[in-house]
């Protein structure tokens, strides 16, 4: 293999296609299901260190990007990290190993299986089929196995959700029908386990074979989703039933199965086998030095199975740690200056790269987002997590779905500030896809007491202890939030609202 095989100009960065970044080259390793072990983790460190900047990124597919690449890696990394399994054997397909499932699969006691090997079957799989190079890199598999940690809701092509019916477990087929950063819809089939993989197969055929009569050197890989508007969702089930020699399990009952916030796997868990715990850790804004990677390697090598779990919300489990011992280990991740309290201000912060490493944002969305946390950490005590995301600008690139609060950079004469958008109202005219509309053009030197304001007033006038911040912006109109912080404030506000 030729490290020269690296190409800058690549749109969805891969290991073998990096993509050119305002800070230098992006790489992005995929990592089915998040998992790593430690020697993983050691190799992944030295990739940052020998030719990136040091650290490393988790994103919200639980894969790993590595920034500020100068020049492409050597040809002796690239056979260290496929030697590893953290590259594919054919470049080809390397960049369709995106696999998600629960970061509690196999730990989690509420989990109805262990998806852990459909994961690495289906990752096996895919680096045999290099037909399958046609397809668009973002084409994305998920195994929701029922755990209490889900991720059935995350924006995955294809999701299969575990399901009980009598004594039997199912999964449900789930597909992507919707707008970008939409959840999965379930169309009525059941899987048995067993029988997954066929049905995979079947859709990634029947999707290459749609791809491969497009002309893509006119444009972009289409997506899976396109094909499901253009055919429409019978007619390519029953195309993905003439693919297998077994009939589709068709059912009418719809899944509407219950989910958990995103965050409730921080801090310290008991898993399913006895005497055992994890500890989840938050990474600030999904980042890792590479010391701290190497630290919590160390700690899964000697208190735990030598497992580390990247998570679709970009923090960091160490499983399978004895329960005896979860109080010496907490502290020594702490040494590591990072923290596990799920009310911890940065358990929840999202920001997109920023102006540091994206021409398109306005904004310095990496250093505003950790100058916000610093300022609530020290202003202000949590009892839940608030889910805030910065975005540079109107791509939403670091987060897709809606947020608690949202602040979207905007740049007008040089002049840097934030609109700031909070919970979610389909009837409401002013509502976006970052939410409802609160106030334009805020000053980000203003915006750290206003989030305070904001916080304070959710604190105390909210229901019940367990409504949400997003339930409770949404019972009130524009104008009574803007009366609501214009009475809770004694130092009015600087912004113009929305």
């Amino acid at each position: 293999m030729s490290a020269l095989a690296v190409s800058p100009f690549a749109t969805c960065p891969g290991l073998f296609q990096p993509s050119a970044a305002q800070d230098g080259l992006l790489l992005r390793l995929r990592i089915p299901g998040g998992l790593l072990t430690v020697p993983q983790c050691e190799a992944i460190a030295d990739l940052a260190d020998q030719f990136g900047g040091g650290y490393v990124e988790v994103t919200n597919r639980a894969n790993v990007q590595i920034r500020e690449l100068r020049a492409g890696i050597t040809t002796e990394m690239l056979d260290r990290l496929q030697n590893l399994d953290l590259a594919a054997p054919l470049a080809a397909v390397d960049s369709l190993r995106n696999i998600m499932c629960s970061p509690t699969a196999g730990i989690d006691r509420l989990q109805l299986l262990d998806t852990r090997p459909f994961v690495a079957a289906w990752n096996r799989y895919l680096t045999t089929r290099p037909d399958f190079a046609v397809l668009s890199p973002k084409f994305s598999v998920c195994f929701d196995g029922g755990e209490a940690v889900s991720v059935r809701d995350r924006p995955n092509d294809i999701s299969l959700v575990a399901v009980q019916i009598g004594e039997a477990v199912w999964f449900r087929l789930h597909l992507n029908l919707g707008d970008r950063g939409a959840a999965p819809c379930d169309v009525k089939v059941l899987v048995k386990p067993e029988e997954s993989l066929q049905v995979l197969s079947a859709i990634a055929e029947i999707y290459r074979d749609y791809t491969s009569a497009i002309d893509t050197t006119k444009r972009r890989k289409p997506r899976l989703r396109e094909l499901l508007h253009d055919w429409g969702v019978e007619n390519f089930l029953q195309a993905v039933a003439r693919h297998l020699p077994f009939p589709l399990q068709r059912s009418e009952r719809t899944d509407n199965g219950s989910l958990t916030n995103g965050y409730q796997h921080l801090a310290i868990h008991s898993q399913r086998q006895t005497g055992l715990s994890y500890i989840g850790t938050i990474l600030p804004l999904g980042r890792l030095e590479t010391q701290q990677l190497r630290g919590l390697a160390t700690l899964a090598a000697h208190y735990g199975s030598g497992i580390l779990r990247f998570t679709p919300w970009q923090n960091v489990l160490l499983p399978d740690l004895q329960t005896s011992q979860i109080a010496v280990v907490q502290q020594k991740v702490e040494q590591l200056g990072l923290h596990t309290s799920a009310t911890h201000p940065q358990s929840a912060i999202v920001a997109c790269s920023g102006t540091t490493g994206c021409k398109s944002s306005a904004t310095n969305t990496q250093a505003d987002a950790l100058a916000l946390a610093t300022y609530l950490e020290e202003h202000i005590a949590l009892d839940c997590p608030i889910n805030i995301h910065f975005s540079g600008c109107e791509k939403s690139c670091a987060q897709h779905h809606t947020s608690d609060i949202a602040l979207v950079g905007v740049a007008q004469n040089g002049y840097e500030a934030y609109h700031v958008y909070v919970g979610e109202d389909a009837s409401d005219e002013d509502s976006t896809k970052f939410g409802r509309s609160l106030y334009q053009n805020y000053a980000f030197t203003q915006l750290p007491g206003l989030i305070e304001q904001m916080l304070r007033v959710y604190q105390n006038q909210r229901s019940h202890s367990q409504e949400t911040f997003k339930h409770f912006v949404n019972r009130y109109a524009i104008a009574e939030l803007h009366q609501m912080l214009s009475s809770s404030s004694d130092c009015g506000l600087m912004g113009v609202k929305g």
